[in-house]
């Protein structure tokens, strides 16, 4: 009867704290110490956890699930920035090493054109010559033949690294970029933003504080752009929503993020996995409490919140649209990236199945573009 007692006592006191965070979370973004709590979670409060996030999820951005027509285009697999994490790499010699000339980026846009595609996702391994000049070139190939199509391209590091090469400052970059073609910037190269496991993993690419600062100069020079959290790996939940505070309070300062994507880390084939390191990849329930704490940590401040399709599958997919979602990002044409760790449902989609998926849980689809300013009815 005591044990019974004491745990009765205990759920009673778990269950009076969770009701206390979930209440204020209608009204207000939840605290660290909150955001904290809610990641530790476990048992039946993880429903009315995802049903708050939903909840926050409709008052701020409504009943409409979003995506893009787009086309991710890779110019490169070369890279000599090797994280530990990236089963997409390779090195200058390798076999299966390659870098797209002109007419194969071209040859590879076209058709994503004639198939009615909005943006071009342009990203690739980091090359140890590429300055802003090569940047510019690929911009301009593009914007030239396809004037009417958005860019989102390149990432923090590349744009870091190519300014440090050009000899040039962060913000004479972007101006030049900018000025090439570039739309908006994506958030990658973030993975999480803490020294500790970025130490382990990334060792070589931009710190936290030079990612915080590539993004700070990017959105004061006009570029707007997602940001994103690689999770999953060897940070601590406590890192994640470290993470999530730090996107919080950049995007106080300067309102430049369009969209947050969680991506959870596809382990099997990442060479950190292969070398032996043991519980890697997090679990389901672990991915909807990060979208859902997310929503109540961002609610309008970010108030897109993307569903990677391609790293956690369709079906997983429509659950994360029911605890804090609203975006389900793109039709990619290909996403070479993720496709090398390995893909649950593939690489590519239509925006035809992207609709039926919103449809399926009562959402209105609705196809928009880049910096979610344009929206077009299905």
């Amino acid at each position: 009867m005591f044990i019974l007692s004491n745990i009765m006592d205990k759920e009673i006191n778990i269950g009076h704290e969770l009701n206390k965070i979930l209440d204020n979370a209608y009204d207000e973004a939840i605290s660290v110490e909150d955001a904290n709590y809610l990641m530790n979670l476990n048992g039946r409060g993880l429903f009315n956890l995802f049903s708050v996030a939903d909840t926050v999820r409709e008052e701020n951005v409504g009943n409409n699930v979003t995506f893009i027509n787009n086309c991710n285009i890779n110019f490169t697999n070369i890279c000599t920035v090797r994280c530990g994490f990236c089963a997409f790499g390779r090195d200058e010699g390798d076999a299966d090493a390659y870098i797209l000339s002109d007419d194969e980026i071209l040859m590879k846009a076209g058709p994503a054109v004639r198939r009615g595609a909005r943006e071009f996702t342009l990203m690739g391994g980091v090359l140890k010559d590429a300055d802003i000049e090569y940047y510019e070139h690929l911009l301009g190939l593009l914007k030239t033949n396809f004037k009417d199509i958005s860019i989102h391209g390149f990432s923090p590091t590349m744009v870091h690294d190519a300014a440090k090469l050009s000899g040039i400052s962060l913000e004479d970059a972007f101006i030049r970029l900018k000025d090439a073609g570039l739309d908006t910037l994506p958030g990658t190269a973030a993975e999480i933003l803490n020294n500790r496991p970025r130490n382990i993993i990334c060792p070589q690419k931009v710190s936290t504080e030079e990612w915080i600062d590539v993004i700070k100069v990017a959105h004061n020079a006009g570029i707007q752009g997602s940001a994103t959290m690689m999770y999953g790996h060897v940070e601590t939940l406590e890192e994640r929503v470290e993470h999530l505070d730090i996107l919080r309070k950049i995007q106080m300062e300067t309102g430049g993020f369009t969209e947050f994507i969680p991506m959870t880390f596809i382990h099997e084939n990442s060479p950190v996995f292969l070398e032996g390191q043991e519980g890697l990849g997090a679990t389901g329930i672990e991915d909807l409490k990060l979208y859902a704490v997310a929503r109540l940590m961002f609610r309008d401040l970010i108030p897109n919140i993307q569903v990677s399709w391609v790293k956690m599958g369709f079906r997983f997919a429509q659950v994360a649209l029911m605890c804090g979602a609203n975006d389900l990002g793109g039709t990619l044409g290909g996403d070479e990236l993720s496709e090398a760790s390995g893909t649950p449902d593939g690489a590519d989609t239509s925006i035809a199945n992207l609709s039926k998926i919103a449809k399926a849980i009562g959402r209105n689809p609705i196809e928009r573009n880049s910096n979610y300013t344009e929206f077009y009815e299905i």
